[in-house]
C-alpha cells in the first residue's frame, strides 16, 4: 500500500505508516533535542498526523517529508530544550553522535571534538528557520523539494535559508577546518 492508502485508512492501517517512517523520525528527533524525548515526539507525531490526516496532500509521493514536518514543528515546542542541549553539548565538547561500533566512534571524536563546541555554539545561536532547514537537509537526508513541504514554504526559501544557515556554519570554523572542494588543497 502507498503512504497515502495508509494515511487514508483505519488506526490500523496507520500503524504500518509508524512501522515505514519512524525509525528516520527518531534519528532527527535524537538530534534535535536528544534519545531521552525523541520517543516522546515521534509518538506525539504520529498522534498528531493520525487526528490530521485530512491534512495529508495525496498527490506527494511519500509521507515522510509531511511526518518531518510535523515533528519540526513539535521540536519547535520544545526549541528551549534544543538550543540547551547544543550550548551544553557546546561546552562539552562533545557531537552529540552515537555509535555502537568502537571503530566509528573513535573516528568520529578524532575527527569531531575539537570543532564540536564551535559547531554546536553556531547551532545554538542560529535562527530557528535556518536550524530547522539545515537539519533537515543534514541529519533527516530530505532534498530542497521534500524540505520546503514539510515546512511549508517556497523551494527558493529553502535554497537561500539553506545558503545563509552554510555561511553561517562556515563562518564559525576556523579556515583549516572548512570543507575543501574536491581537488582543493588546505593552506
Amino acid at each position: 500500500m502507498t503512504d497515502a492508502e495508509l494515511i487514508a485508512g483505519d488506526a490500523e492501517t496507520f500503524g504500518v505508516l509508524f512501522d515505514r517512517h519512524a525509525r528516520p523520525l527518531h534519528r532527527y528527533c535524537a538530534a534535535r533535542v536528544g534519545p531521552e524525548v525523541a520517543e516522546d515526539l515521534v509518538s506525539e507525531t504520529f498522534c498528531l498526523a493520525f487526528r490530521q490526516r485530512d491534512r495529508y496532500d495525496p498527490s506527494h509521493s511519500g509521507a515522510l517529508p509531511w511526518l518531518y514536518g510535523i515533528a519540526t514543528n513539535l521540536v519547535r515546542r520544545r526549541r528551549r530544550q534544543e538550543s540547551t542541549r547544543y550550548r551544553t553539548m557546546a561546552r562539552a565538547g562533545g557531537t552529540g553522535v552515537s555509535s555502537d561500533d568502537p571503530a566509528q566512534r573513535a573516528i568520529n571524536r578524532i575527527h569531531a571534538v575539537g570543532y564540536a563546541r564551535l559547531l554546536n555554539k553556531a547551532l545554538a545561536e542560529m535562527p530557528r528557520k535556518q536550524r530547522d532547514v539545515l537539519l533537515l537537509y543534514a541529519l533527516a537526508d530530505l532534498g530542497y523539494e521534500e524540505i520546503a513541504t514539510a515546512l511549508s514554504v517556497p523551494v527558493g526559501t529553502v535554497r537561500s535559508t539553506l545558503h545563509r544557515a552554510r555561511k553561517r556554519l562556515q563562518a564559525a570554523l576556523p579556515d583549516h577546518a572548512r570543507p575543501q572542494a574536491p581537488g582543493e588543497t588546505i593552506r
